[in-house]
Protein backbone atom coordinates (compact mmCIF):
# COMPACT_ATOMS: atom_id res chain seq x y z
CA UNK A 1 0.00 0.00 0.00
CA UNK A 2 1.24 3.46 -0.88
CA UNK A 3 0.65 5.89 1.97
CA UNK A 4 1.63 9.42 1.08
CA UNK A 5 2.03 11.77 4.03
CA UNK A 6 2.55 15.48 3.50
CA UNK A 7 3.28 17.88 6.34
CA UNK A 8 2.66 21.53 5.45
CA UNK A 9 2.24 22.99 8.93
CA UNK A 10 4.43 23.77 11.93
CA UNK A 11 2.06 23.64 14.91
CA UNK A 12 2.99 20.08 15.90
CA UNK A 13 5.89 17.84 15.06
CA UNK A 14 4.51 15.02 12.92
CA UNK A 15 6.36 11.67 12.97
CA UNK A 16 5.53 10.46 9.46
CA UNK A 17 6.42 6.83 10.21
CA UNK A 18 3.90 6.76 13.05
CA UNK A 19 1.21 8.22 10.79
CA UNK A 20 1.77 5.41 8.30
CA UNK A 21 1.55 2.78 11.05
CA UNK A 22 -1.74 4.22 12.32
CA UNK A 23 -3.20 4.30 8.79
CA UNK A 24 -2.14 0.70 8.12
CA UNK A 25 -3.62 -0.53 11.40
CA UNK A 26 -6.97 1.24 11.03
CA UNK A 27 -7.42 0.05 7.44
CA UNK A 28 -6.49 -3.48 8.50
CA UNK A 29 -8.93 -3.42 11.42
CA UNK A 30 -11.68 -2.08 9.15
CA UNK A 31 -10.95 -4.79 6.53
CA UNK A 32 -10.31 -2.19 3.86
CA UNK A 33 -8.49 -2.98 0.66
CA UNK A 34 -6.51 0.07 -0.35
CA UNK A 35 -3.63 0.55 -2.75
CA UNK A 36 -3.08 4.26 -2.21
CA UNK A 37 -4.06 6.98 0.25
CA UNK A 38 -2.85 10.51 0.96
CA UNK A 39 -2.72 12.15 4.39
CA UNK A 40 -2.08 15.90 4.47
CA UNK A 41 -1.30 17.89 7.60
CA UNK A 42 -2.08 21.52 6.90
CA UNK A 43 -2.17 24.85 8.70
CA UNK A 44 -5.32 26.61 9.84
CA UNK A 45 -5.48 28.95 6.84
CA UNK A 46 -5.38 25.98 4.43
CA UNK A 47 -8.06 23.99 6.27
CA UNK A 48 -10.27 27.11 6.35
CA UNK A 49 -9.77 27.63 2.60
CA UNK A 50 -10.66 23.98 1.85
CA UNK A 51 -13.66 24.21 4.16
CA UNK A 52 -14.86 27.33 2.34
CA UNK A 53 -14.20 25.99 -1.15
CA UNK A 54 -15.88 22.62 -0.69
CA UNK A 55 -18.39 23.20 2.14
CA UNK A 56 -19.13 26.94 1.90
CA UNK A 57 -17.90 27.45 5.48
CA UNK A 58 -14.71 29.38 6.20
CA UNK A 59 -14.39 28.28 9.83
CA UNK A 60 -11.51 26.08 11.00
CA UNK A 61 -12.23 22.36 11.26
CA UNK A 62 -10.37 19.24 12.35
CA UNK A 63 -10.28 17.28 9.10
CA UNK A 64 -11.72 17.17 5.61
CA UNK A 65 -11.84 14.06 3.47
CA UNK A 66 -12.11 13.45 -0.24
CA UNK A 67 -13.00 9.86 -1.13
CA UNK A 68 -11.82 8.79 -4.57
CA UNK A 69 -12.41 5.14 -5.53
CA UNK A 70 -15.18 2.79 -4.52
CA UNK A 71 -14.08 -0.69 -3.57
CA UNK A 72 -13.57 -2.88 -6.63
CA UNK A 73 -11.57 -6.08 -6.36
CA UNK A 74 -10.28 -5.78 -9.92
CA UNK A 75 -8.86 -2.26 -9.88
CA UNK A 76 -6.08 -0.31 -8.24
CA UNK A 77 -7.87 1.49 -5.42
CA UNK A 78 -7.03 5.05 -4.42
CA UNK A 79 -9.01 5.36 -1.20
CA UNK A 80 -8.79 9.16 -1.09
CA UNK A 81 -7.24 12.12 0.67
CA UNK A 82 -7.47 13.30 4.25
CA UNK A 83 -6.58 16.87 5.23
CA UNK A 84 -5.95 17.35 8.96
CA UNK A 85 -5.27 20.55 10.90
CA UNK A 86 -2.90 19.90 13.84
CA UNK A 87 -3.45 23.45 15.08
CA UNK A 88 -7.10 22.57 15.69
CA UNK A 89 -5.97 19.57 17.75
CA UNK A 90 -3.54 21.73 19.67
CA UNK A 91 -6.19 24.35 20.49
CA UNK A 92 -8.71 21.69 21.51
CA UNK A 93 -6.19 19.87 23.68
CA UNK A 94 -5.11 23.06 25.42
CA UNK A 95 -8.72 24.06 26.12
CA UNK A 96 -9.67 20.58 27.39
CA UNK A 97 -6.34 19.80 29.09
CA UNK A 98 -5.69 16.71 27.01
CA UNK A 99 -2.93 15.38 24.77
CA UNK A 100 -2.79 17.08 21.34
CA UNK A 101 -1.23 13.99 19.78
CA UNK A 102 -4.05 11.78 21.00
CA UNK A 103 -6.50 14.31 19.57
CA UNK A 104 -4.56 14.35 16.29
CA UNK A 105 -4.66 10.55 16.16
CA UNK A 106 -8.44 10.72 16.64
CA UNK A 107 -8.69 13.19 13.72
CA UNK A 108 -6.76 10.75 11.54
CA UNK A 109 -9.02 7.85 12.56
CA UNK A 110 -12.08 10.04 11.95
CA UNK A 111 -10.86 11.00 8.48
CA UNK A 112 -10.09 7.40 7.56
CA UNK A 113 -13.55 6.33 8.70
CA UNK A 114 -15.10 9.01 6.48
CA UNK A 115 -13.21 7.53 3.52
CA UNK A 116 -14.69 4.17 4.49
CA UNK A 117 -18.22 5.62 4.18
CA UNK A 118 -18.89 6.35 7.86
CA UNK A 119 -20.82 9.58 8.26
CA UNK A 120 -21.64 11.89 11.16
CA UNK A 121 -24.45 14.11 9.89
CA UNK A 122 -27.49 12.12 11.05
CA UNK A 123 -27.79 10.98 14.68
CA UNK A 124 -27.83 7.24 13.88
CA UNK A 125 -24.83 7.56 11.53
CA UNK A 126 -22.97 9.66 14.10
CA UNK A 127 -23.50 6.92 16.71
CA UNK A 128 -21.94 4.36 14.34
CA UNK A 129 -19.04 6.71 13.63
CA UNK A 130 -18.37 7.31 17.35
CA UNK A 131 -18.49 3.56 18.02
CA UNK A 132 -15.97 2.92 15.23
CA UNK A 133 -13.75 5.76 16.48
CA UNK A 134 -13.75 4.33 20.02
CA UNK A 135 -13.06 0.81 18.77
CA UNK A 136 -10.14 1.95 16.63
CA UNK A 137 -8.67 4.31 19.24
CA UNK A 138 -8.89 1.59 21.89
CA UNK A 139 -7.06 -0.83 19.61
CA UNK A 140 -4.40 1.73 18.66
CA UNK A 141 -3.78 2.55 22.33
CA UNK A 142 -3.60 -1.17 23.15
CA UNK A 143 -0.98 -1.58 20.39
CA UNK A 144 0.89 1.53 21.52
CA UNK A 145 0.24 3.31 18.22
CA UNK A 146 -0.42 7.02 17.95
CA UNK A 147 0.98 10.03 16.18
CA UNK A 148 3.81 10.71 18.55
CA UNK A 149 7.40 9.81 19.07
CA UNK A 150 7.82 9.57 22.81
CA UNK A 151 10.86 11.85 22.88
CA UNK A 152 9.07 14.73 21.16
CA UNK A 153 6.93 17.31 22.88
CA UNK A 154 4.28 19.49 21.22
CA UNK A 155 5.49 22.82 19.94
CA UNK A 156 2.89 25.45 20.84
CA UNK A 157 2.81 28.19 18.22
Amino acid sequence: MNIYVVNEQNSLIIPLTQVRLVVEQVLKDENCRCDEISINFVDEATICQLHLEFFNDDSPTDCITFPIDEEDDNCYRVLGEVFICPYTALKYAKKHETDPYLELTLYLVHGLLHLLKYDDIEKADRALMRKAEKRNMKNLIKLGLNIRESTLQPKIV
